[in-house]
């Protein structure tokens, strides 16, 4: 198992101080730390501890090595979605469970009814699925790198049309895409 404490102790924007603070009791940053690194065996207390002072389930502070962790790809700005240069994993939700691959869509820019700071988590479809999607927000690759954004309109066998968010935009039509991920849910701070 993959201790996962730093990574949501950063995303919260805490310290190793602050972290250990917030613990009941209250405890050391080095005893967090030597957790985190795997120093120290993370015990149920323990992982209850920090699970509680993260405000997450504890099952969170753990990942199957098996599972691959969903990655934040891509950007949204105005003017399209962007491959991100490094990817990076993006923090799971506790009720977003399923089969699939999870990939998420951070944005950048206002798009449509898309805000800076939202993350768009979405799941990659088998191809019989697809149909499903009609009316949905989707990602589709494209070459090189780079990524269609939109409601998918149309699919006809091989083809899928996909209408941008942004006003004023046509419809891109693409050509057996590798793959469709359909947006799940909005995660919005507030």
């Amino acid at each position: 198992m993959i201790n996962r404490i730093r990574d949501i102790r950063k995303s919260k924007g805490l310290t190793l101080a602050e972290l250990a603070e917030a613990c009941d009791p209250p405890t050391t940053p080095q005893t967090i730390g030597r957790l985190e690194t795997g120093m120290r065996n993370l015990s149920l207390k323990w992982m209850d501890r920090i699970a509680a002072a993260l405000e997450v389930d504890p099952e969170m502070i753990v990942r199957s090595e098996d599972t691959p962790a969903p990655m934040v790809i891509a950007q949204l700005r105005a003017s399209g979605p962007e491959a991100l240069a490094k990817p990076r994993e993006a923090m799971l939700p506790a009720h977003i469970a399923g089969e699939g691959t999870l990939t998420v869509l951070s944005v950048g820019e206002s798009v449509g009814e898309f805000r800076p700071g939202d993350l768009l988590w979405m799941r990659q479809l088998d191809g019989d699925d697809v149909s499903h999607a009609i009316n949905r927000d989707v990602l589709v690759p494209r070459p090189g790198g780079r990524f269609y954004f939109g409601r998918l309109i149309d699919r006809r066998e091989n083809l899928v049309g996909i209408l941008p968010p942004g006003t004023g935009q046509k419809q891109q039509v693409i050509d057996n895409p590798s793959w469709i991920a359909v947006a799940e849910m909005l995660v919005r701070k507030l």
